[in-house]
């Protein structure tokens, strides 16, 4: 089991130079948590998309029902004294502190493209390369 940021969802279902690595990942381990959260940040990234017309209503709509099914029973509620401690401790938004505290509560990695959580927690996240290597 692991834990991956909305990104590394997200990179599943848009293509990106990303979207072979995640899908190598997928296939390595297939068991995927996240946060409650990572719905409303999958959901921000497709209207995004849809603003710029780089989807449809349609398309979009289908990506976040895929992910859902996906992460079907793997999502959790995080502890707000979770997420603020590792928030004080690392200077990360609450937001990437949820996928880190959830990390840490199930004793597993975060797999994550973004630098900073990379840096503020090394003994928890892991970039999505050398997950995939």
């Amino acid at each position: 089991m692991i834990v991956v940021d909305p990104n590394i969802i997200a990179y599943l279902y848009l293509s990106t130079e990303f979207t072979p690595l995640v899908e190598k990942l997928l296939v390595r381990d297939s068991q995927w948590a996240a946060p409650m959260l990572w719905r409303s940040e999958l959901r921000n990234v497709l209207a995004l998309y849809l603003r710029k017309k780089m989807l449809t209503f349609e398309q979009a709509y289908n990506i976040q029902t895929q992910g859902e099914a996906l992460l079907a029973g793997s999502e959790y509620n995080i502890d707000s004294f979770d997420v603020l401690r590792l928030a004080e401790q690392s200077h990360c938004s609450a937001y990437d502190c949820e996928f880190a505290a959830l990390a840490q509560r199930l004793g597993v990695s975060v797999v994550s493209t973004d630098k900073k959580v990379l840096r503020a927690f090394p003994a928890l996240a892991i970039s999505l390369a050398a997950a995939t290597a």
